[in-house]
């Protein structure tokens, strides 16, 4: 079982989240209401989750094939849901930018498989009806 333990520590919505390992993340509201910027805002932290299970996947699976992964970066871009409460992730697009000796269609393979069957945070944004799409470069193509 996983635990999290969050405490204020930072102004009226300023959190640090730690794991049981002592890893820890900063968390605040916009500063519209009321946040001093001191962290991710906590719908942001979805996205981090959503790039590092990825991530963790599409590596796992490409070192698998024997393929080289010199260099791994994404970008997220995510929309929410307008006039909503909650306002959940309606669009999410992800850039996947691999590097090092990698056959292409290995890479769009891997990418492919870790956010249609592997990823479970893909799966759980993908269960509250947001739509998941991405693109994969490889050495810059």
């Amino acid at each position: 079982m996983a635990e999290i333990n969050i405490k204020r520590i930072k102004g009226d919505f300023g959190f640090e989240a730690k794991d049981s390992n002592g890893h820890s993340i900063t968390m605040d509201a916009n500063p519209e209401i009321g946040g001093v910027d001191f962290g991710v805002r906590p719908m942001q932290v979805l996205l981090i989750g959503l790039g590092g299970c990825s991530g963790i996947d599409i590596v796992m699976i490409l070192k698998k094939q024997r393929q080289v992964v010199k260099d791994f970066s994404m970008k997220i871009e995510g929309e929410r849901e307008n006039g909503k409460e909650p306002s959940l992730w309606k669009n999410i697009t992800i850039v996947f930018e691999l590097t090092g000796e990698i056959e292409k269609d290995k890479a769009e393979r891997a990418c492919e498989l870790s956010m249609q069957k592997y990823c479970s945070v893909a799966e759980t944004l993908r269960k509250s009806g947001t739509s998941l799409t991405w693109k994969v470069k490889v050495n810059g193509q």
